[in-house]
């Protein structure tokens, strides 16, 4: 084993930072906007804050000071507590997926955070080291990701045969976001709207601290005098809007990057913040792949890869287990295959029957029943339309029947081999595909309505955080009966 090494001194830095960000509103709240209050409530309240950053501030180098982690060819073993110490080990065995997050600070020292998922639950369920030389995280990497290799080398040693070094396998690259692409995402994803609620929500801070409304008032009062300011002003605020949607975009998505090796599925992502996400391909669990309704009509589809990690680092390291948000549906489908060997995700699938349709359209919608009742008792006059309260019902229930018929017409499945797939939604669509091997438990069901005309619903459960459960309701029996024995052929 490694002797014990404590972590980088920048993570003291970035346990400030964190203090900071976290006690700043209530700071502010505290002792600019009450500043002159004099309620109980208020005074203790400081003085209960200043107490909690007091403690935090001592307990930050105390904890640099006394935390350590060391390693062998087995796992990683952190010492933890200041008074009341213990130890956590992580088998590299057990580690699902490997992300990196590079803020702006990691980035000005040369340094990188790291953050293991493991298929444990509870503490051992992950691993984070936030501040690492480039040099450290290579080595730790390399550690938990060659764990296999290295004892069947140490294995040969043993016996007395040369042993070859275990070289990193060479990366394909699949994907890498053009301009073109980088507007596009910007567009679909409406980006050149950015400004809009940024604007809002500068007012509305300032406004909690000084009284602008006023001047707000006379600013608008100014732009509406004059059709050509007002055209001109707004034209102004859309070209603002675009270019920093754009430019929000390209900090986002535009150093993309989706490669793999024979092993692993590798993402990088960020311009200034920089991330990357690694995971095995047999641990991969299921792929759904997405699409809302304005990425459908571009043909557009987000691939999401799904795991027992999490593979965030922080609350500011989004997760980034997706693939590229607006990847053209073709390609999507083809970058499964090419990733993951013996997953083919197929476009047609079983549409449901029509007397599936029936039992949707007849079971009670309780949104309608309460809109319905809040109606009938408050009876508001839409438009100053007497009894126009009927006529806002009988337009919700067409909306949730319309809306029921849309689902029905983008639900299907597919039951084939080795996997199964589900499709479902219409205004936010989805498409489920997993081995049945990656399955942990199937369900057959039926409701008494289901029963009348012959349907099922059926379910799956995958390991995933948290427990992913996928189904699709009113299928016909006789499928249910194939998937329950489809399920029972799995090789345990």
């Amino acid at each position: 084993m490694s002797s014990p090494k404590r972590y980088h001194p920048l993570m003291m830095v970035l346990k400030l930072w964190g203090l900071v960000r976290g006690s700043f509103f209530f700071l502010l709240f505290l002792f600019v906007i009450k500043a002159g209050s004099d309620s109980t409530i208020v005074y203790y309240a400081r003085w209960g804050l200043l107490a909690v950053i007091g403690i935090s501030l001592l307990a930050i180098p105390l904890k640099w000071l006394f935390e350590t982690y060391a390693y062998d060819k087995k796992a990683f073993y952190l010492n933890k507590g200041i008074l009341f110490k213990s130890e956590q080990t992580i088998a590299f065995s057990k580690i699902q997926n490997v992300n990196r997050h590079v803020s702006v600070i990691h980035r000005l020292f040369g340094l990188t955070a790291l953050h293991f998922d493991t298929a444990a639950a509870g503490e051992d369920a992950s691993v984070t080291f936030e501040a690492l030389t480039l040099q450290e995280a290579e080595k730790l990497e390399e550690l938990a990701a060659n764990k296999e290799e290295k004892e069947a080398v140490l294995e040969e040693t043993e016996e007395g045969q040369d042993a070859a070094p275990v070289l990193p396998s060479e990366r394909t690259l699949h994907f890498r976001p053009t301009k073109k692409d980088t507007i596009k995402a910007s567009f679909i994803s409406l980006g050149f709207l950015f400004l809009v609620p940024l604007l809002f929500s500068f007012y509305s801070n300032i406004s909690d601290i000084w009284n602008v409304d006023e001047e707000a008032k006379g600013i608008f009062s100014w732009i509406a005098q004059s059709p050509l300011t007002f055209i001109i002003v707004l034209a102004g605020l859309l070209i603002v809007s675009a270019v920093l949607g754009v430019v929000r975009t390209y900090l986002k998505y535009g150093a993309y990057e989706l490669s793999s090796d024979k092993d692993r599925i590798y993402i990088t992502n960020g311009v200034i913040e920089l991330q990357s996400f690694s995971i095995l391909k047999e641990r991969v669990q299921a792929v759904e792949l997405k699409q809302s309704l304005i990425k459908r009509m571009f043909g557009m589809t987000e691939v999401e890869l799904i795991s027992i990690g999490q593979g965030v680092i922080s609350e500011d390291s989004p997760d980034i287990k997706s693939l590229y948000p607006f990847l053209p549906t073709d390609l999507a489908y083809e970058l499964v295959e090419e990733l993951l060997p013996g997953y083919q995700v197929e476009k047609k699938m079983n549409p449901l029957p029509l007397k599936s349709l029936a039992i949707r359209m007849i079971q009670p919608s309780w949104i309608w029943v309460i809109a319905t009742g809040a109606l009938f008792w408050f009876k508001p006059a839409v438009f100053g339309i007497a009894a126009s309260w009927i006529y806002v019902s009988i337009s919700l229930l067409i909306a949730i029947l319309v809306w029921r018929w849309l689902n029905f017409l983008h639900t299907g499945y597919l039951l084939r081999d080795n996997f199964v797939q589900f499709k479902k939604g219409f205004f936010e669509s989805s498409i489920f595909y997993t081995k049945r091997e990656k399955v942990i438990e199937v369900e057959v069901s039926q409701s008494r309505l289901q029963k009348l005309i012959g349907a099922a619903s059926i379910s799956t459960i995958n390991r995933a955080k948290p427990i992913r459960v996928e189904d699709i309701r009113d299928i016909p029996f006789s499928v249910g009966e194939e998937f329950y024995r489809w399920y029972l052929g799995r090789k345990v």
